[in-house]
Order: structure tokens, then C-alpha cells, then sequence
């Protein structure tokens, strides 16, 4: 079965960096654009990164652009986004999702990890 699994969270300071993985297995993992999310206790989850089933593009929420990047492994199934100048304005659950269609935009995802808490401390 589909299963995506966030790892690499925890606690840094502000300015700080800190790399999340997401390992995927499952499906055909270089057919599938892959998204993270983050969610803060009591707000809507939202939009983060997502980079295609190519590799080729990606797209970011305007709150990461320059600070954030997200790069993939088709190889070793994996999808990392890398957080640098870390803000407390960070500080979410972070969730990597997986595009429900094949070859997809990325604008529907269907199969999420349990998530990975990132804490950013001032």
C-alpha cells in the first residue's frame, strides 16, 4: 500500500536550518508530483512546496520562497525539504502528500505521511 513517512523534525532556533525527508513506498515514485504541508494546532493546513514527478519544477508558498527548497531522490524514493532562516513563524506539523494523479500538477494529493513536528525557537 501507499505510505509516506516525514522524518528529520524537531527543535532549532531561529535563523537556524533543519532538513525533513519524506520516504515513500508503495507506488511508482517518479510518476508522482510530492507536496508538504504544515499545520499549526487549530489552523488550516497549508500549502508549502511541491516539487513534479519529474523533478524538473517546483513551486513554493510565497511565506518560504528563498528560504526553503525542496529536492527529490527518485532514486532512493525520497522527497527533502531543506528550511533554512528558520523563523518561529515555522513552527507546524509538516506533512509531505502525494499527488493524486499520475504525472500530475499538484493540485490534488490524495495519500499523507502522519507528519513530523518542526519547533522553531526565538
Amino acid at each position: 500500500q501507499v505510505q509516506l513517512v516525514e522524518s528529520g523534525g524537531g527543535l532549532v532556533q531561529a535563523g537556524g536550518s533543519l532538513r525533513l525527508s519524506c520516504a515513500a513506498s508503495g507506488f511508482t515514485f517518479s510518476t508522482y508530483t510530492v507536496g508538504w504541508f504544515r499545520q499549526v494546532l487549530g489552523k488550516e493546513r497549508e500549502f508549502v512546496a511541491a516539487i513534479s514527478w519529474s523533478g524538473g519544477s517546483t513551486t513554493y508558498a510565497d511565506s518560504v520562497k528563498g528560504r526553503f527548497t525542496i529536492v527529490r531522490d527518485n532514486a532512493k524514493k525520497t522527497v527533502y525539504l531543506q528550511i533554512n532562516s528558520a523563523k518561529p513563524e515555522d513552527t507546524a506539523v509538516y506533512y509531505c502528500a502525494r499527488d493524486r494523479t499520475y504525472r500530475g500538477r499538484g493540485v490534488n494529493y490524495d495519500y499523507w505521511g502522519q507528519g513530523t513536528q518542526v519547533t522553531v525557537s526565538s
